[in-house]
């Protein structure tokens, strides 16, 4: 089964500092559509920073290069949903195709923030507590059901 991860690029916000700096400088902000806080939050800045570490030794341009490459190095049948709105976007998403990391790169990059699943996983859990379906089941309201329809004994 093939996936097709999107958000990939966090929204834009995986960025180094420089880019960050220099959108405050020219008023080009970032998006808001879904978040009206265009830059990033400290979590987003130390993944960033771990980012342009392994950009660097590995050779890569942007950033968003390396974390692309992750991404569809993790398992067969990755093929990420990603955009952009410049040329320089294509080229540091063409550049994630020539970028092999190495197992101690992909393990500094997973050890930078703990992982987020997010939904469905927030909602329903990893599996690992056997009683949670009877737990949220126990908090569904119970309604009386109505009687199974019969055939009458004259049919």
């Amino acid at each position: 089964m093939a996936l097709a991860p999107w958000s990939v690029l966090a929204g834009g916000k995986i960025r180094t500092g420089a880019e960050e700096e220099r959108r405050r400088q020219t008023g080009e902000s970032g998006r808001i559509t879904f978040d009206p806080h265009w830059e990033r939050n400290e979590q987003e800045k130390k993944i960033c920073t771990a980012l342009e570490k392994v950009a660097a030794e590995v050779g890569a341009k942007h950033i968003t290069s390396v974390a692309i490459a992750y991404l569809m190095q993790k398992t067969t049948y990755v093929f990420p949903i990603i955009g952009g709105r410049k040329v320089e976007h294509l080229l540091a998403n063409i550049e994630a195709l020539s970028i092999s990391l190495t197992d101690d790169q992909v393990k500094y990059l997973e050890s930078i923030v703990e992982s987020d699943l997010g939904f469905p996983h927030s909602m329903i859990g990893d599996g690992s507590d056997v009683n949670f379906f009877f737990k949220l089941a126990s908090h569904i309201e119970k309604k009386p059901v109505a009687a199974p329809l019969r055939p009458s004994a004259t049919q």
